[in-house]
């Protein structure tokens, strides 16, 4: 075995003659090829098809193989971001035909609900006041929330003769805790 440079493949921090790399430069990732029965250790700036970058805290970033079932491609061991020949994809998954409601996108297998147009919400509402439950007093932390209401969408002229306004998505709400000066309440 032997330590660093200069005897180690470049980008390799510490090899061995038989396993090649066993710990890469940072930023890069240590990849096994295999070699007949040997799997020696290759450091490369991304991973190959079929694998991604697991990064940890030590520095021993990896390439993994890609499980998911038909996929060519994956950004972490959850996510495909390539499914094999034939296939669609949907959130990171991949099947034989679009789940129901969703349709493939020209000729990407990749599958999409309605058109992003159908479900537009505004600008978010101001922060409330901030409260706990329901009340504006008597308390040191509470908490106050703001919303984004859908748009109401009206169907163009040449699709409907009237103006019909649609609503396909629901709000959507963000809170964060407060702390206020402790008032009493007024009765």
């Amino acid at each position: 075995s032997t330590e660093g440079p200069p005897s180690c493949p470049k980008g390799c921090e510490r090899c061995s003659e038989y396993n090649g790399c066993i710990k890469c430069k940072p930023k890069l990732f240590i990849f096994l090829e295999r070699n007949d029965i040997r799997q020696i250790g290759v450091c490369l700036a991304s991973c190959p098809m079929g694998y991604f970058g697991m990064r940890n805290p030590e520095g021993n970033n990896r390439c993994t193989q890609c499980k998911i079932d038909n996929c060519e491609a994956c950004f972490n061991r959850h996510f495909c971001t390539k499914c094999k020949e034939g296939l669609y994809s949907h959130s990171g998954r991949c099947s034989v035909s679009c789940p129901a409601g969703l349709r493939p996108v020209n000729e990407t297998m990749e599958c999409v609900g309605q058109r992003p147009a159908e479900c537009e919400l505004g600008e978010w509402s101001p922060w409330s006041s901030c409260m706990k439950k329901n009340k504006t007093c008597g308390f040191k932390k509470g908490s106050q929330s703001r919303v984004r209401l859908p748009l109401l969408q009206t169907h163009s002229p040449d699709t409907s003769p009237a103006s019909v306004p649609s609503q396909t998505c629901a709000p959507q709400t963000e809170k964060m805790k407060c702390i206020v000066t402790k008032t009493p309440c007024v009765r």
